[in-house]
């Protein structure tokens, strides 16, 4: 059958798709990504409660205490919600060691790791495959037993319909009858391509057509929610993602991916909570410290954000450079860069959004500075653009609240960084030192007790600090800090350039206090 005939075929496909996430345990397994029992648990929190996943897989089971801890932390919480069906842990067929474990930690589904190639059973178990289906159909006896549920991985299956299908074949005759819940079906070394996954899963379903089949995909050729997707054309009732796509090698699918296209492509029906995929990734990336590609679809930092200028005027032309994915869907705002390739369109839609008019002329002003400055590799940002208007239009610059008098930074080996400060707040002179884990840190706690002690209030908190230094190893290099702050729910970037670190940071600072010094002045 054709391409062309297949979509046909499933023009009028609307299935259910039942999501599992594995972020806590497959995801896990991302080269240097460890997770800590309570981030563990918060996680699990948000995929549960927030997202609203199907299932989470949350450990293996026999690895560590720290492990055993997490598990029995999130299956207390999942049991307070009723929602401990929803918690699987991955579990070994080793005479019943692992179905003990994962009962002493409170958790009542087992994914029973078993062997899905010929070349697996033999030469890594050196088991015939006599030997390996009785030792799981015992294991499954024993977990059942013990009222568990068992679903069962057939690990490196993706080989084994390449290369031994009549293996397959063999362990699903054995085991179709003993109590599965579902056959997980992984391409355990992400070897297949989506006519491969359209061919094993019909030859699976068409064999076991009562049988709930998972697939469980990975990266290796980039090819994850392309054969997930595929999977579910083929009449696959569950797939496996992870956040962010974390995941051993090249990782896993990514759920935000797998979702969206579910849906406005194939018009498939989740229980996913859409808005709610920007903060898990945001939290899975701080606690995994993998950061997400600024151009990762739904989830990088650049993805709702227009570049050239032709585009801003398409989109206030009746949006004519937007799809379904509207960044309001995601919990997400559209914004329109300011550099070099912006246009009038870019800043007339930055202008309109912090309330600034200017005339047809000015604007074109102001689009030639912003050119001349993405020319010079300089970032600009919305917060810049007051600044850049009022330079450009000759008007009078407000004087800075907010001055360095002057200041002193220092470092010793075997001492906590210092810093001395005297800064002038509305024409008031103010002193204070403090010590911190950098001399930057130092420097900030000087600024927030001044303001505390003397003006009675704070300033908004650091949320992000970016440094940019040019390729080439040159030690005089300019240093470009970006720095986001939280005030309140607000997001304000600020950015400082110079030649020595702190410096720039320091710049980005006073920036970000003028124009919070300023707003609260217009509020009083």
């Amino acid at each position: 059958m054709g391409t062309a005939e297949q979509v046909g075929q499933y023009k009028g496909f609307r299935p259910f798709v039942e999501i599992m996430d594995s972020t806590l345990r497959d995801g896990e397994q991302t080269n240097g990504v460890s997770f800590l029992p309570h981030e563990k648990l918060i996680i699990a929190r948000m995929l549960l409660r927030d997202l609203n996943v199907d299932r989470i897989e949350v450990a293996s089971a026999r690895v560590s205490e720290g492990e055993k801890e997490a598990v029995g932390m999130i299956c207390r919480y999942a049991s307070q919600i009723d929602m401990l069906n929803r918690v699987e842990v991955l579990g070994f067929v080793d005479g019943g060691q692992s179905i003990d474990w994962i009962l002493s930690c409170g958790c009542r589904t087992v994914n029973l790791l078993a062997k899905g190639s010929l070349r697996h059973c033999q030469q890594q178990l050196h088991k015939s495959p006599e030997e390996h289906i009785e030792a799981i159909r015992q294991e499954v006896k024993y977990a059942r037993t013990k009222g568990m549920t068992v679903n069962l991985y057939l690990e490196d299956w993706s080989n084994g319909m390449k290369d031994s299908p009549f293996y397959v074949y063999q362990v699903m005759d054995a085991l179709c009858d003993v109590g599965i819940r579902r056959f997980m079906l992984p391409d355990t070394l992400g070897i297949m391509n989506p006519l491969q996954c359209i061919e094993y899963f019909r030859k699976m379903i068409k064999r076991y057509p009562d049988v709930h089949f998972d697939f469980h995909a990975h990266n290796d050729y980039d090819l994850a929610v392309s054969n997930s997707l595929a999977a579910v054309l083929s009449g696959v009732k569950g797939l496996h993602v992870t956040v962010n796509g974390l995941g051993e090698r090249c990782g896993n699918a990514p759920l935000s991916s797998v979702q969206v296209i579910l849906k406005d492509q194939f018009h498939a029906k989740t229980n996913i909570h859409e808005d709610k995929l920007n903060d898990i990734s945001r939290l899975v990336e701080s606690y995994s410290g993998i950061a997400v590609a600024p151009n990762q679809p739904i989830i990088g930092d650049n993805v709702f954000t227009q570049v050239a200028g032709v585009h801003a005027d398409g989109d206030k032309k009746n949006g004519l450079y937007q799809n379904e994915l509207v960044p309001e869907r995601f919990g997400r705002k559209r914004e329109y860069a300011l550099g070099k390739n912006s246009g009038r369109a870019n800043i007339a839609k930055n202008l309109e959004e912090l309330g600034l008019e200017l005339t047809p002329e000015q604007t074109k002003r102001v689009t030639q500075r912003i050119t001349e400055l993405g020319d010079k590799k300089e970032i600009v940002t919305q917060e810049d653009l007051p600044f850049i208007v009022s330079d450009v239009l000759k008007h009078d610059a407000p004087e800075d609240k907010v001055k360095l008098v002057s200041y002193v930074v220092s470092t010793a080996y075997g001492l906590k960084p210092g810093a001395n400060i005297k800064v002038q707040i509305n024409g008031q002179e103010y002193e204070a030192s403090a010590t911190g884990d950098g001399q930057y840190d130092a420097f900030v706690k000087s600024l927030r007790y001044i303001y505390k002690k003397y003006l009675g209030r704070t300033f908004p908190i650091l949320q992000n600090y970016a440094v940019t230094i040019p390729p080439g190893g040159r030690t005089d290099a300019l240093v470009q800090t970006v720095i986001t702050w939280n005030d309140d729910g607000r997001i304000l970037r600020t950015r400082g350039l110079d030649a020595d670190q702190t410096e720039a940071a320091i710049k980005a600072t006073f920036k970000m206090l003028n124009i919070y010094e300023n707003e609260n002045k217009n509020e009083l």
